[in-house]
């Protein structure tokens, strides 16, 4: 699928995000400036070299709640933190605190749920509830009876903060490349494909504001700082490098359309790109089968 066919589609529905396209570098300076909307990201990774036919509307009812299920799976996660005593240092209102970013990762998450409810529904779709979902309960997205974040006592996310941000980057990153993975069947629907840029790109500030906290904790990977967007199939953390590197299969993959990034010429710093900046330019798709395998030993 050719790049420009999709921003074009972009640009016929919606100007004004056509006109907002930037790299990830000058969206990452206005995290959470808003609630739902962000710049297109730099590049979408390998998904896009593939054709698409029209797609269905049973096919795009299974996608949204492929999607919904993910976000209820998140929202389920931060809502927990946030309110488990002091497990994110700060307090809402105070500057440089960490808990005031987490809450707008929650915040954004509910808006999400509700608008891929509403897309549902407006397809004839019926929406995805989690096990144990009480649509009665005073927070019906709240369904812990659903969940288990520490996989069996084997992650103490609610009592660690470290191991909290560590899986919190692995959800936020999967997250991002779950979206990327259903992308080709929004191309017959230009609005919920423009909708759908704007998430996965929110769901890129989620992943580079975790990373910006380990980062500011001196949390270093492999002897290298966590940098704002994933490089190379580097994981947050290598111990124990056989659970967490599964997240990341694929992500060093440095061809994009049939062209060989690492042989392109490196301006103007000489010589050619190497594969950290290649495998950092492009993010690549994730199906709903691999991200239902990473997430079992996270649900009841």
């Amino acid at each position: 699928m050719n790049f420009s066919n999709i921003i074009s589609q972009i640009e016929k529905t919606d100007p004004k995000a056509y006109q907002e396209v930037s790299g990830r570098r000058s969206l990452l300076k206005n995290f959470g400036s808003k609630v739902a909307i962000a710049a297109l990201p730099l590049a979408f990774g390998t998904m896009f070299n593939k054709a698409s036919a029209k797609t269905t509307t049973t096919t795009l009812v299974d996608a949204l709640n492929t999607l919904l299920e993910l976000k209820y799976f998140e929202y389920n996660y931060f809502h927990t933190a946030n309110n488990t005593g002091a497990l994110i240092p700060g307090s809402p209102g105070l500057a440089g605190n960490d808990l005031d970013g987490f809450l707008s990762i929650e915040s954004h998450l509910k808006l999400q749920i509700a608008f891929l409810q509403n897309n549902i529904t407006q397809l004839s779709g019926t929406p995805f509830v989690p096990k144990h979902y009480n649509g009665s309960a005073l927070n019906p997205l709240f369904v812990p009876a659903a969940y288990d974040f520490t996989a069996g006592n084997t992650y103490l996310v609610f009592s660690n903060y470290t191991t909290f941000l560590i899986i919190g980057q692995l959800f936020c990153d999967a997250g991002v490349h779950m979206i990327l993975g259903f992308m080709s069947q929004f191309l017959g629907n230009s609005t919920l494909l423009t909708q759908m840029l704007e998430m996965q790109c929110t769901e890129a500030r989620h992943a580079a504001h975790i990373r910006l906290v380990r980062r500011n904790m001196g949390i270093a990977v492999n002897a290298d700082y966590p940098a704002p967007w994933i490089t190379n199939n580097v994981p947050p953390s290598s111990v124990p490098v056989d659970r967490f590197q599964p997240w990341y299969a694929g992500e060093e993959n440095v061809t994009q359309s049939g062209i060989f990034i690492t042989t392109l010429a490196d301006v103007p710093a000489g010589g050619t790109v190497p594969k950290i900046s290649a495998t950092a330019a492009f993010d690549e798709p994730m199906d709903a089968a691999t991200l239902t395998t990473l997430m079992a030993p996270f649900k009841l």
